[in-house]
Order: structure tokens, then C-alpha cells, then sequence
């Protein structure tokens, strides 16, 4: 395997952006399920950091984006901690050992602990998956090339609402140099075993 510290990271996998019908779906989020859980069971194998990376609202809509707040005042609320949306969907749940980083905002490096605890686990390469791209995708890594982490985005395991969002946005990730492979590639390219 590649000397490379590889950390995986999750990102906003949680029932009410993933499940259908949920209040606040993404389209495609559902259909990843099963790349993203093949990515984590290849990360676990081989003993990899993995970091499952959360949105949190408080109820009241207190720290919520600015945007959001009249949507969120007037509709359905989502992800609010204690509910049943706010869970990582059931076949992603993380395990002992891997980290919940929670966030309430596009960027899951803003106000949180992510970059000190990936420099604390020694990740010199991050893999990114999850949902969705224009959004907490596309800024957490922006931000992640900013700290100064190469980023591989794997794109069978990340999704947005419709495809041509998501190719669009391959093609800026491709831009600034983030390789945009899928977790077969991936696995070819880095020789990650994939035996559990």
C-alpha cells in the first residue's frame, strides 16, 4: 500500500439528506450508499482514519446559514440533533474508533476541529465522499486544498441532485487539481486491498 496517511471522509450522510422523501433530500445521495459503504469497509480493512463529517441545527434556527433561516423558520426542520434525520444513515454507522466531526456549515473545517485532528491521526491525503457537491463537498475541499491536503474525490460516492450538477462540479474539483476518480479506480490506483 501507498506510504500515504489516507484519511476518509463522509460527509453530511445523515437520513434527512439521504432518504427519500426526507425533508431535505438530495437526489442522488441514496444511490451512493452503496460505493461510499464499500470505501469504508475498504478504509476499515486496512485501518485508515476515517472521519464522518455532520451538519447540526439547533432547533430554533440559532446557528444555521443565514440563507437557510427562512426555510428552515417556515418549513420542515432537518437535521436537528436528537431527531431521527439527524442520524448517519443505518448502513454507514460509524464504529468505535472513528470520528464525528459535526459542523453547521458548508465547510466541514469551519469552527471545527477537522483540521486538528487530522494532523493529530498524521493524514497527508484526504479521500472525500458523501453529499452534496456544490455545497458541503465542494467547500470542505476547497478548504482542505487551502490547509494544505492533496484530495482525491471519489465519484461514484458523492452526489448532488442532478448529474450535470455533478459533472460540473467535477470539473471545477478538476481545476484546482483534485483527482475525481471512482472507488474502483481508487482501489486500482492506490492499492488499497478490499478484503475484509
Amino acid at each position: 500500500m501507498n506510504p500515504e496517511k489516507f484519511a476518509l471522509m463522509i460527509i453530511d450522510m445523515q437520513n434527512d439528506f439521504v432518504l427519500p422523501g426526507a425533508p431535505a433530500c438530495v437526489a442522488g445521495a441514496y444511490a451512493t450508499i452503496p460505493c461510499i459503504r464499500k470505501m469504508l469497509d475498504v478504509f476499515r480493512a486496512n485501518r485508515c482514519p476515517v472521519f464522518h463529517v455532520v451538519r447540526e441545527y439547533r432547533a430554533d434556527g440559532s446557528d444555521i446559514e443565514i440563507t437557510r433561516l427562512p426555510g428552515f423558520l417556515n418549513d420542515k426542520r432537518y437535521i436537528v440533533p436528537g431527531t431521527e434525520g439527524c442520524k448517519i444513515v443505518d448502513a454507514l454507522t460509524p464504529i468505535d474508533g472513528e470520528y464525528r466531526i459535526v459542523k453547521n456549515r458548508f465547510s466541514g473545517f469551519m469552527n471545527t476541529e477537522l483540521d486538528f485532528m487530522l494532523r493529530r491521526v498524521g493524514a497527508t491525503r484526504l479521500v472525500v465522499c458523501g453529499t452534496q457537491y456544490p455545497n458541503c463537498i465542494r467547500a470542505t475541499i476547497f478548504d482542505a486544498i487551502s490547509y494544505g491536503y492533496p484530495v482525491i474525490n471519489i465519484t461514484d460516492a458523492t452526489s448532488a441532485q442532478t448529474p450535470q450538477i455533478a459533472e460540473a462540479n467535477i470539473i471545477d474539483l478538476k481545476n484546482i487539481g483534485v483527482a475525481c476518480i471512482s472507488s474502483d479506480e481508487f482501489l486500482k490506483q492506490y492499492g488499497f486491498s478490499h478484503k475484509q
